[in-house]
């Protein structure tokens, strides 16, 4: 006879990416309500939905490691799900940022972030050391499991953080130079898999976080680099998007959701440094993209996990 067993056992990490593209857009909508005439409710109200959307995936999550320590090992033999694990990092820090302006100090919050963020990382080396030679390739999933710091400084600064967030932003650029170069050097985008090709967008994601931080850090020529990098980049990424998706949905469809998300983050950045049409374009065209493809890939994943479906299409380990 079969024995069903609690949903929770196999809660995959291909949850996370959509938590930190929830969060993102939040706080993206409450920017931009301090910048264009829109209520910043909607703001809080995703603020609210995303918290607790991100909160209920970790504690399930989180059971599922107690219950055998052993299954984050086996669900970090994939590079999806290192950088799902790594997300939820990038979500704690992120979590900090959203309740600041609520007046909750909350430096255990980020700090709890920051410790996630090192443990994915080292996780994540230790994985790919154990992988045979022939799968040790660079892909952009390795911006999330490396690059994943660059989100510190949104809330750090604010809390006081200034030289951890220096730290954090500069030991993540020293990766992401490493993994870009090596992407320059070794991906093939036409002869991706066509599953794989929305992983591509997660490129866009890294640059706008460190135009923020550069921003955030008063760091002008790197903001100019890394704003016009990445709006450069989104328009590319738009252009080809049909190429992107030709696939019906898969978990991988979660890369194309926090990279709007920070792209919103950073064009609101922009907007407020008085770069004009191109950027309060770019924040209306992010908010109206954004906003429903969250929105429906935060349902999607809903459905397929009550389902069964998205731990069972994204490979997850069974506690």
């Amino acid at each position: 006879m079969h024995i069903a067993r609690p949903l929770w056992r196999r809660t995959p990490p291909a949850v996370f990416p959509i938590c930190l593209a929830l969060l993102g857009l939040g706080l993206g909508w409450r920017n931009a309500s301090e910048v264009l005439p829109l209520a910043h409710e909607i703001g809080d109200l995703f603020l609210g939905c995303a918290s607790a959307f991100f909160l209920y995936f970790l504690v399930v999550y989180t059971a599922k490691v107690v219950a055998r320590p052993a299954v984050i090992l086996e669900d970090m033999q994939s590079a999806p799900a290192r950088a799902g694990i790594a997300a939820a990092a990038m979500a704690m820090m992120l979590l900090a940022a959203a309740l600041i302006p609520l007046g909750l100090s909350v430096p255990q919050v980020w700090w709890t972030g920051v410790g996630m963020q090192v443990v994915a990382s080292g996780l994540g080396c230790w994985a790919i050391w154990l992988d045979p030679p022939e799968k040790r390739n660079f892909s952009t999933f390795q911006y999330l499991t490396f690059v994943g710091p660059v989100v510190g400084p949104i809330a750090g600064l604010q809390l006081g953080y200034v030289w951890e967030s220096v730290a954090l932003i500069y030991a993540a650029l020293v990766a992401y130079v490493v993994i870009t170069i090596g992407l320059l050097f070794t991906i093939r985008p036409l002869q991706m898999p066509v599953v794989l090709r929305p992983s591509l967008a997660i490129f866009l994601a890294p640059n706008c976080l460190f135009g923020i931080g550069f921003g955030l850090l008063g760091h002008e020529i790197g903001f100019l680099v890394f704003y016009w990098f990445a709006t450069a980049i989104a328009v590319l990424l738009l252009v080809i998007s049909p190429w992107m998706i030709k696939r019906p949905w898969t978990p991988v469809w979660g890369s194309l959701s926090f990279p709007v998300a920070a792209f919103l983050q950073l064009q609101v950045m922009g907007l407020s440094r008085g770069f004009g049409v191109i950027a309060e374009v770019s924040v209306y065209g992010a908010l109206a993209i954004g906003t429903p493809l969250i929105s429906g890939l935060a349902y999607m994943t809903i459905l397929t996990w009550v389902t069964g479906e998205l731990a069972e299409k994204s490979g997850a380990a069974r506690a």
